[in-house]
């Protein structure tokens, strides 16, 4: 492997534990992805999350603490945090895992959770959702529970390109438990066809 080859790798996994780490410190502030950027006096990060307040605490004092610990803990030089509230949150596959993991939290039960969430999830417009909760659900036996609205389409270009999808853990009394969120997005399907009804010449439509 080439000198550079091997940099980009250690990049990328440099880049994979920081997201895992700002996932498990920053999942009340409902984090859903950060992006890296190398500018000329150090690295730009974009932390996106539904609660950027939490991200930023009291006078930006959480943001100072999470820059010291992404310079001395994970080496990236002089980083400067910017957060960015994610919109549509009803429509975010990683808030909607979020809240639906916090509702078994609370001891909501498990399909009111999610038909909670299927409901926002269709009334933010969504042409469909999917939500599969995993784990010790009524008894001691581990089991999958799935729940669907509309259309949510599984493979091919419209389930690569115009379905969100995400997964969150949260440790419960019984065990640990999934939550797996997929979201089709309120977008024109490629294969969707438009007829048009045909309009006379000299006609007006």
């Amino acid at each position: 492997m080439s000198s550079l080859a091997r940099k980009y790798v250690n990049q990328g996994l440099q880049y994979m534990m920081l997201n895992e780490y700002l996932q498990r410190q920053l999942a009340r502030a409902n984090y859903v992805h950060a992006q890296f950027f190398k500018t000329p006096i150090g690295t730009k990060v974009i932390v996106y999350a539904g609660i950027p307040g939490l991200v930023i605490g009291r006078r930006g004092a959480n943001i100072k603490a999470l820059s010291d610990v992404l310079e001395k803990e994970y080496g990236l030089e002089n980083p400067q945090i910017d957060v960015v509230e994610v919109p549509n949150q009803d429509l975010n596959a990683k808030i909607m895992a979020y809240r639906v993991a916090r509702a078994l939290v609370r001891g909501v039960r498990f399909r009111r959770a999610a038909m909670i969430a299927l409901n926002r999830i269709m009334a933010a417009g969504a042409r469909g959702a999917e939500i599969i909760i995993s784990g010790k659900l009524t008894s001691e036996r581990h089991r999958t529970e799935r729940f669907t609205r509309g259309y949510v389409p599984k493979s091919g270009e419209p389930g690569e390109e115009l379905v969100d999808e995400a997964v969150v853990h949260v440790l419960l009394k019984l065990g640990m438990y999934g939550v797996k969120v997929r979201i089709m997005k309120p977008a024109r399907m490629p294969d969707m066809i438009l007829v048009r009804s045909q309009v006379p010449q000299g006609g007006e439509a």
